[in-house]
């Protein structure tokens, strides 16, 4: 599911992990963030099936990362309808964190696409 410029991105071993953890999450949407060496699933607070937010201790765990030696580098979250795209949820939902943003699209079948959006939700990559 290389777009081409896939490890140049993420490399493939976190990718997969983030894959994993949409599938399991489905038909609810996942979220979590990447630092450059690993993945750090988050618990979807929203108890809706086409949002997601990270709360409480896991919030401030991400928040806290910037000032720590493993810093977010990647928001990432599943869309449940099979398409990767930045919804107008997904850009009031950003919090102005200084991450990019990577969006799995996710149907009862697995993964059909993904997509990562640097800061100002503009596309800089597509696996599909």
């Amino acid at each position: 599911m290389d777009g081409g410029r896939g490890d140049a991105l993420i490399p493939a071993a976190l990718l997969a992990e983030v894959y994993a953890h949409a599938r399991e999450a489905f038909p609810a949407e996942c979220c979590g963030y990447l630092t450059g060496a690993r993945v750090v699933r988050c618990t979807n607070v929203d108890a809706s099936a086409t949002s997601f937010a990270i709360g409480g201790r896991e919030l401030l765990d991400f928040a806290r990362s910037f000032d720590g030696p493993e810093p977010a580098r990647i928001l990432y979250h599943s869309h449940t309808n099979g398409r990767a795209y930045i919804s107008a949820t997904d850009r009031a939902q950003a919090g102005g964190y200084p991450v990019r943003h990577l969006v799995v699209g996710v149907t009862a079948e697995g993964i059909t696409e993904a997509a990562l959006f640097d800061e100002g939700f503009v596309e800089l990559g597509r696996w599909c």
